[in-house]
């Protein structure tokens, strides 16, 4: 392989990310540590306390009685906010008094609120004897950017000052390259006995049944930011009411089936765990540990999932991408006028330039999402002011669809290689997702099916938006652009047994089977007869391993089920593809879609599923197998639930309330129910009932201004 299409690979020379691994994130800082609750090396080196882009905390590792204690369970709690781990004391010798394991329980709450990490270490001795228990804390700080864990080597790098030691607890600094300094501040509820740049010292003196309460927290400070510190139950409190504000602004679901509520509640949480408030409003980072930022093409396709669900995730995607959209030339970070950003860092390598991702333009489709995602925002919420507002930013990402976006003025929109950054630019971006039959990679310009279908979808959209804001000249111009895309997929893209992956430089079509031409149902860029034709194609052996449809058909030369985007199954893609099936009446394909995920996520912990798994074929007795380095969790794999369901019921919005075409529920579903959908300025409260094929719509709560329509 090509050193330059290497670059910014996750290197993966040991065992990667742990399902054990305990995460969790708030705002701009995620933690992960390993089962027991501790920050260790081993796998990736990945475990840590992150703050924007760099790892405060590298190690973080409690010892009782000089010893690791035995993990009992880990888990997070149940409204997602916690991390709880229960550990017990191995047999021990105290001088002369023999501790019996289990004597002494002891449980951990791990909890994240605004730059500061808290932990509530609970001891209740169990024991009929009184003990005295020496507990140590230890630690480290590397600050090392996500980009030098995630690999990536740099030639030199910033100084980490030595300790102070304070009248509160440690402070380690470092100054960057960037010029900035960063500082991780550790403080402890109790004065310890002893206190080291490394380490800290507790003697507990529990007599029988009693209890001994410890908080540590760890502040992360970049610069001249001071995050307020709290103590343990303030920080929960305010977490809980985020939560409670979140919660009340969502639709309530509920099912007949405990394991489909389960991945749903998971689901939620993990998606009101990625949202973070920015001044824009909320957005949710792509995934924990290696994307943990702004991401415009995710934060677009988890506004699209979640749009029924909370249009406010919407609304805050629209408005910081369109705060951050392109205004000039820059060839290093793929800038041009009205492109939509790719990914937004804050990390020292991306200040110094060390990577160009500080804010980077890499991505083809973004530009053609946000179009898609205002349109449907719109037809979402009927708000015609916000559109107004939004309307230069969408005039100037059309003018970039017409100009930058399309290379050599045939009418498609392609990409070309980045030196810097990105050799591919779609969805799928790693650096051998787009070839020939043979293998081999072909010559710019690229040209990907799916964004010529995300391009045809963005000109409706735009021509819906015009005929909304009174701009009746320009609709017609945009409905022409789209059918004339409609022709030149069909000429282009549709000419054999299966659409094209793409197009090189000289128009020759990538004819390999993968699941992107699945994403022209979702832009509606087929006819009817064409869509119910691929629909059987993609659920071929080939394409369908039992848990979902796969990227990469197995008979294609770079098949591997191992690979990121050559054989393994994606959450997103998969529910993205389920959406269009619903757009075409095609409802046994979105039950197949929707019954598969569904099934994956009992093997997954938590009925988490995460950003990709392996692409083997679904076998008796058998789960999905995981993906050695995939984010978990990830929005838009925690967001496909929600498409799921909607594609299923037909559910649409209309001027005057909701329409569900053809509503369906897969077998699992007995019923489901939905409390406070809003619709305008009213809430309704819906009942789905099955019988059969049939879905009976039961109508608990509306206002007489709502209306609601059945379509079978």
């Amino acid at each position: 392989m090509a050193q330059g299409r290497l670059k910014f690979y996750i290197l993966a020379a040991s065992p990667g990310l742990s399902p054990r691994n305990l995460t969790f994130k708030h705002g701009d800082t995620f933690a992960l540590f390993n089962a027991e609750g501790d920050i260790v090396p081993g796998g990736l080196g990945e475990l840590g306390l992150y703050h924007q882009g760099t790892r405060f905390l590298s190690r973080l590792e409690l010892f009782c009685c000089e010893t690791k204690p035995f993990l009992l369970s880990s888990s997070p709690s149940p409204d997602g906010l916690l991390i709880q781990v229960n550990l017990a004391n191995p047999d021990l010798l105290a001088g002369d008094l023999f501790v019996p394991r289990g004597a002494l329980h002891i449980k951990r709450l791990k909890l994240l609120y605004e730059g500061v990490y808290y932990e509530e270490l609970i001891f209740t001795n169990y024991a009929l004897e009184s003990l005295e228990v020496p507990v140590r804390i230890l630690w480290a700080a590397d600050f090392a950017d996500i980009f030098e864990v995630r690999g990536v080597k740099r030639a030199r790098r910033g100084h980490v000052l030595p300790p102070e030691i304070t009248e509160e607890g440690v402070r380690i600094r470092y100054h960057g390259l960037d010029g900035v300094d960063r500082r991780v501040e550790i403080f402890f509820s109790e004065t310890p006995e002893v206190l080291s740049p490394e380490e800290a010292r507790f003697f507990l003196r529990l007599a029988p049944r009693h209890r001994e309460h410890l908080v540590l927290s760890v502040r992360c400070v970049v610069g001249e930011e001071e995050p307020e510190r709290h103590s343990f139950r303030k920080a929960l409190f305010l977490r809980r009411s985020e939560r409670k504000e979140l919660l009340k602004a969502s639709v309530r679901v509920e099912s007949s089936n405990e394991h489909f509520n389960r991945w749903l509640e998971r689901s939620e949480y993990d998606l009101f765990m990625m949202l973070t408030r920015t001044p824009y409003g909320l957005y949710p980072y792509a995934g924990i540990p290696w994307f943990s930022t702004v991401f415009g093409r995710d934060g677009l396709i988890v506004g699209l999932q979640t749009l029924w669900f909370n249009p406010e995730i919407a609304r805050g995607v629209l408005e910081v991408l369109a705060a951050t959209q392109a205004t000039e030339l820059d060839p290093v970070r793929d800038a041009e006028p009205g492109k939509i950003l790719h990914e937004m860092r804050l990390s020292e390598m991306a200040a110094t330039g060390e990577v160009p991702f500080g804010r980077y333009y890499g991505s083809v489709d973004a530009t053609l999402l946000f179009m898609i995602l205002a349109g449907a925002y719109y037809e979402r919420t009927q708000d015609l002011d916000f559109m107004r507002r939004l309307w230069p930013h969408l005039e100037l990402a059309f003018e970039w669809m017409k100009t930058y976006g399309d290379l050599d003025g045939d009418g498609l929109v392609e990409y070309q290689p980045s030196e810097e950054g990105l050799v591919n630019k779609g969805w799928k971006d790693s650096h051998d997702s787009v070839f020939h039959a043979d293998g081999t990679f072909p010559k710019p310009p690229i040209a990907l099916v799916e964004v010529q279908g995300y391009a045809y979808r963005a000109c409706l959209e735009m021509a819906r938006l015009s005929r909304a804001l009174g701009k009746h000249d320009l609709v017609l111009p945009f409905l022409s652009r789209a059918e004339d895309l409609r022709e030149k997929i069909r000429k282009a893209f549709l000419q054999g047994d299966f659409p094209a992956l793409a197009l090189d430089g000289a128009k020759r079509p990538c004819l390999v089977r993968t699941s992107n031409p699945g994403h022209l149902l979702f832009g509606e860029a087929l006819s009817e007869s064409e869509a119910v034709a691929l629909s059987r194609a993609l659920f071929s052996p080939d394409l369908f391993s039992g848990w979902g449809i796969r990227t990469l058909g197995r008979g294609e030369v770079l098949y591997n089920p191992v690979s990121y985007h050559n054989g393994s199954v994606w959450p997103h893609d998969n529910a993205l593809i389920a959406q269009g099936f619903d757009r075409y009446g095609l409802k046994e394909a979105v039950e197949r879609v929707f019954r598969g995920l569904f099934e994956a996520s009992h093997y997954f912990p938590n009925h988490r599923l995460p950003e990709l798994f392996c692409g083997f074929s679904r076998r008796a007795e058998e789960g999905p197998v995981q993906y050695p380095v995939a984010c978990s969790p990830q929005a838009w794999a925690a967001g496909a639930v929600f498409m799921l369901v909607a594609a299923a019921l037909g559910l649409r919005f209309t001027s005057r309330g909701l329409a569900f075409v053809k509503p369906r529920l897969p077998e699992f579903l007995s019923w489901l129910r939905f409390k406070g959908l809003r619709v305008g300025e009213h809430s309704v409260d819906l009942e789905f009932l099955r019988y059969g094929h049939d879905v009976v719509v039961n109508v608990l709560r509306k206002p007489k201004a709502v209306e609601i329509l059945v379509v079978k």
